[in-house]
């Protein structure tokens, strides 16, 4: 009751009563903390303990994993006798992994030490390679595999190699009553010009790509539309660790003299988030190739002016940038982005108001209607009789 409580109240959704959930104790197997080395290779074989554990408390007809465990596929078509399908949110390696391993591109999954060591970065690029190679194998024990996203698409394709039962359905996104909020005006929002940038406290959401855009911002503006500017960060921390990141946010936007223009917001009910989101201005997201961004869909609908990173789903699946039917705007740096900010603050209210009518008209084709539909036309082969 908690679960679905909480789901209700997170996601505004209506479920329905015939949900049966079953305690699963090996939790921890696929929790990465668990792995300080060898991350992605532990987790994934914790959580074949942990269909195991599934599987001896429930022998399902059909396996629909949406956790990204997809080394469980094996166990539970060739133990279990199920069918198996998949709703891949995000790849556990794809190939921009590799790529970042074999050009020692520092990350928040490829530490410095790593990073700047030949030896280290080889050892590591053999090792994402062969965890690749037995992703694949796995991976292509799902029947029917479902991808949220065009760059997802992509790299399942590439790695899995089953592009003919691949099917792209985009995640249900509730955009109904964000469309009809009323527009308001910039009088109405107040002398603020807020920015909202709404992430969950995660290393790769990549927060602190905002402070630092938002100080390049101050360097552009005149000092009297910057008192005016506000970067309000909106998240929900799973952990301690998620809420020790939160406060380092903190540290960091005092280091750089944010303070006074950087708020943040933690686990607020999902009422508080369309009241910021009906008084913004502008949308930030710094996720280096977020697999979709329903965060990005949802400000678009409210009428905010997305400004998202140039990869991933943002750009090949919700962002226009061309010319005449622009909604929203693409950046990759600090500079990039504050000189994007900088634009969208200074630009007329009319064009502001262009931008705003055309995202919210394109974000109709994300909605739960159409994800109902696309999702159950994909798996609807599972329910033929063979």
């Amino acid at each position: 009751e908690k679960i679905i409580s909480r789901t209700e109240k997170t996601f505004n959704i209506k479920l329905r009563s015939n949900i049966e959930f079953v305690y699963l104790h090996g939790r921890k197997w696929v929790e990465a903390s668990t792995y300080p080395y060898f991350t992605l290779l532990g987790q994934s074989l914790g959580s074949i303990y942990l269909g195991i554990e599934a599987l001896n408390n429930l022998t399902p007809d059909i396996y629909i994993d949406t956790m990204g465990y997809a080394f469980t596929y094996p166990l539970f078509k060739y133990i279990g006798g199920c069918r198996v399908g998949s709703y891949t949110h995000y790849p556990t390696i794809s190939t921009d992994m590799l790529k970042y391993v074999y050009k020692r591109v520092i990350a928040h999954n490829n530490r410095r030490i790593i990073a700047r060591n030949p030896f280290f970065s080889a050892a590591k690029f053999l090792y994402y390679k062969l965890f690749a190679r037995l992703y694949g194998m796995v991976g292509s024990c799902s029947e029917i595999t479902i991808v949220n996203s065009t760059w997802t698409e992509d790299h399942i394709n590439a790695i899995w190699k089953c592009p003919l039962k691949t099917h792209r359905v985009y995640p249900p996104c509730d955009v109904e009553h964000l469309i009809e909020l009323p527009a308001l005006s910039d009088e109405e929002k107040g002398s603020y010009v807020r920015i909202l940038a709404i992430a969950q406290f995660r290393p790769e959401k990549n927060h602190p790509l905002m402070l630092r855009a938002m100080f390049e911002l101050r360097s552009i503006l005149k000092e009297e539309v910057w008192e005016k500017v506000k970067l309000i960060c909106i998240g929900s921390c799973r952990d301690a660790e998620d809420e020790k990141r939160v406060k380092d946010m903190q540290d960091l936007a005092k280091h750089l003299a944010l303070d006074k223009n950087v708020e943040f917001k933690v686990n607020v009910p999902y009422s508080e988030l369309v009241t910021e989101m009906q008084g913004g201005t502008i949308g930030l997201h710094t996720m280096w190739n977020e697999h979709f961004g329903i965060s990005i869909v949802e400000c678009m609908a409210a009428g905010l002016i997305m400004v998202a990173h140039n990869s991933g789903g943002p750009k090949a699946d919700i962002i226009e940038t061309r010319a005449g039917s622009v909604t929203g705007f693409l950046a990759e740096d600090e500079m990039e982005y504050a000189k994007v900010l900088a634009s969208i603050i200074q630009m007329h209210p009319k064009d502001r108001d262009a931008i705003r009518i055309a995202a919210r008209s394109s974000v109709s084709r994300f909605s739960c209607q159409i994800f109902e539909k696309e999702f159950l036309r994909a798996i609807e082969p599972f329910f033929r009789s063979k």
